[in-house]
């Protein structure tokens, strides 16, 4: 397909019109979108004109509402990041506590940074809630090539079996 004079002339005009590419190379027939926004690149048209509106009206779908009860906290690993304030009427608790996946890393105080002082050596981990003035990260010696410290990078780089081990076992 070839633009001819006429082509190019109705193009300019329902581009004008404000009509998107798609409208334009279903109106036009034999052209697809592709070609009519490299036509309209080459020809270098701007100033559109007020976008139609599609003949369909738009629907708004509903969200399903959820069911307002008692929320828990959500469990986090280190980084507080998603943590949520524990609700004061929360069910109670079940008196045998799984054992957390997750042990403490013990740091000395001399080991924080904030992220002004990290380096390409210092662990990366963050430690408390970013919005909190105690926020830190962990700052001990990273292991080559890694973000995290030897301890940290054990958590954060599970072998698949583990995984897999730990998600049937749950």
């Amino acid at each position: 397909m070839s633009w001819t004079d006429e082509r190019v002339e109705e193009l300019k005009k329902l581009w004008a019109e404000g009509l998107s590419a798609s409208q334009i190379a279903t109106r036009m027939g034999g052209v697809t979108r592709n070609a009519v926004i490299g036509k309209v690149h080459r020809l270098g048209l701007s100033g559109r004109g007020r976008p139609t509106r599609t003949a369909r009206p738009k629907t708004v779908k509903q969200k399903p509402s959820m069911p307002r009860g008692p929320r828990s906290a959500l469990p986090t690993m280190g980084a507080t990041a998603l943590k949520s304030e524990p609700d004061q009427a929360a069910a109670p608790e079940p008196e045998a506590k799984p054992e957390p996946a997750i042990r403490e890393v013990d740091l000395t105080s001399g080991e924080r940074c904030t992220v002004l002082t990290l380096t390409e050596k210092t662990c990366k981990w963050p430690i408390g809630d970013p919005g909190d003035s105690d926020f830190h990260f962990c700052g001990g010696r990273s292991e080559s090539g890694m973000p995290y410290c030897k301890e940290h990078a054990a958590i954060a780089y599970q072998p698949t079996s583990d995984r897999r081990r730990k998600k049937a076992a749950s």
